[in-house]
């Protein structure tokens, strides 16, 4: 199924950098548009995660609270998974 599409105005000198772009990466000039958005909306994601936690930070008792939240749920990453048996070793004769 082919998705919707659309026309959008770019200066010249960048259009020919995407369409180098493209070359490159043997893609097209939307793939190279996906990609460059997709990794900009991550970025920006990242930014404001940081910028909550530089908030968090700036209460010490929540931040503190924080702290002990995240030490509980890290006793949990082991939870229902076996364990990995030690290998037998054998004697030497």
């Amino acid at each position: 199924m082919k998705s919707a599409s659309t026309t959008i105005r770019i200066p010249s000198e960048m259009h020919e950098e995407l369409r180098g772009f493209a070359e490159e990466e043997h893609s097209t000039l939307t793939g190279i548009l996906v990609e460059a958005l997709e990794l900009y909306r991550r970025e920006r994601f990242v930014a404001r995660v940081n910028a909550g936690y530089s908030l968090l930070r700036e209460e010490t008792s929540v931040w503190r609270e924080h702290l002990a939240e995240r030490d509980a749920w890290d006793s949990t990453f082991g939870d229902g998974v076996p364990e990995v048996p030690k290998p037998l070793r054998r004697k030497k004769r």
